[in-house]
């Protein structure tokens, strides 16, 4: 947006705000927020709002409790579903220590700093989010059910995909919010619904799925529904996935593209512990077009790593094992230090399998190396990777892998 801190404290007085929500999440990507009324704006942006950090999963105990908040403006955005007059907005925050220092287990700036390094190599990353959810049913207490909203498959249409008019309703929200979805569709399973976005930069996309989350799970309580952002919501039925497209650029327009994909598929055991962070998120694997094979190839659904059709700045890879159950700053984080790490030492992909490895026989899958298959797997492996150990906070690390 490009607002400048005295722009949004203008904005705020002009445009009848009543409320600056201060927004944040955990470490595991689960927002949070203060609420400031206008006359805290200015000290939010000087020295900060703070917060009792004890209680923030994640976020340490009693003993060093007191953070500070500091407000992104660059980050405003109007909340469409509040009242016109007295109208909220929310920003994104920097998360510090009373003493100035960014707290460490700010997954935001753990992001900022990833993106940091990559343009001190040369480098400029660009991200594009397709996430699935499911929409459930409430009961007539209004409590939440399994009960899907809808039995309707991939790409069907109105009237048997009752999705559509939420769909359309979240794809707005978000324009009004000044994100642009791309495109938006019914999934395979009953209820399940897909909502895609363009590429743009990392921290922008990262904040748009976090925002986008939030988004989907108003409209559909405005509905009369729940959304359900869970791996594996249905037994039997297709999970949810977080499919991450990337891509690199260098001044030099150098071909980047498959040292990207090397450095990926070298590291994603070590990173799966954070894109896959439930034991849910194993059950997905495997099955429903989600990977349980270390593997790439161009336009092929059943590989971990697929190159979809495109030209020109439209190319890049797309990674389809991520869940939506993980944190999307600590996910673009890894992703550009494993992007980083393949480019940097020029590092060439494994042949690629142009196979459907879903109807593959055995002897053609024993080629393949496996992702983790459980979440106890994946943390050890992250728990025992220097690659890990380089790029993320001891505290953030410990935290994921706090069962070991």
């Amino acid at each position: 947006m490009n607002y400048s801190a005295q722009e949004v404290m203008q904005y705020v007085g002009e445009e009848d705000v009543k409320f600056i929500r201060l927004a944040f999440c955990d470490i595991y990507g689960r927002q949070k927020n203060i609420s400031i009324m206008p006359d805290e704006l200015a000290r939010a942006f000087e020295y900060g709002i703070a917060f009792d950090a004890s209680a923030i999963e994640g976020f340490g105990d009693e003993t060093h409790s007191d953070l500070l908040l500091h407000p992104d403006p660059d980050t405003l955005a109007i909340l469409p579903w509040r009242p016109e007059h007295g109208r909220v907005v929310r920003m994104f925050c920097t998360i510090t220590y009373p003493d100035g220092r960014v707290f460490e287990c700010d997954t935001r700036s753990i992001l900022q700093k990833a993106i940091r390094e990559a343009e001190e190599a040369g480098i400029r990353f660009s991200f594009g989010s397709e996430l699935e959810f499911y929409l459930f049913k409430l009961d007539e207490n209004g409590d939440k059910t399994r009960i899907p909203y809808d039995d309707a498959g991939y790409m069907d249409i109105a009237p048997d995909d009752k999705g559509e008019n939420i769909r359309r309703e979240i794809c707005l929200t978000l324009e009004q919010m000044g994100i642009r979805p791309e495109s938006s569709h019914h999934e395979e399973g009953p209820g399940q619904n897909e909502i895609d976005f363009r590429y743009s930069d990392p921290l922008s996309a990262a904040d748009n799925a976090l925002t986008f989350q939030t988004v989907v799970k108003t409209v559909a309580c405005r509905n009369g529904l729940w959304a359900d952002f869970s791996p594996k919501p249905l037994t039997g039925k297709p999970g949810s996935g977080f499919h991450i497209n990337l891509s690199a650029q260098r001044p030099d327009h150098q071909k980047l593209l498959p040292f990207l994909v090397a450095g990926v598929l070298e590291k994603v055991s070590e990173m799966t512990a954070f894109l896959n962070p439930g034991a849910d998120s194993y059950k997905r694997f495997g099955s429903d077009k989600a990977p349980r094979y270390i593997s790439w190839s161009k336009e092929n659904r059943s590989q971990l790593a697929r190159i979809p059709a495109a030209v020109g700045q439209y190319q890049r890879v797309e990674l389809r094992s991520p869940d939506p159950s993980a944190n999307p700053y600590l996910a673009f984080a890894l992703l550009i230090y494993a992007g980083l790490y393949g480019i940097q030492n020029a590092l060439q992909p494994p042949q690629a399998a142009d196979i459907n490895l879903f109807t593959a026989d055995s002897d053609t899958l024993r080629q393949f190396q496996t992702l983790p298959a459980t979440r106890e797997e994946a943390i050890a492996i992250a728990a025992n990777s220097e690659f890990i150990k380089t790029v993320l906070p001891k505290a953030v690390i410990e935290s994921y892998c706090r069962n070991q």
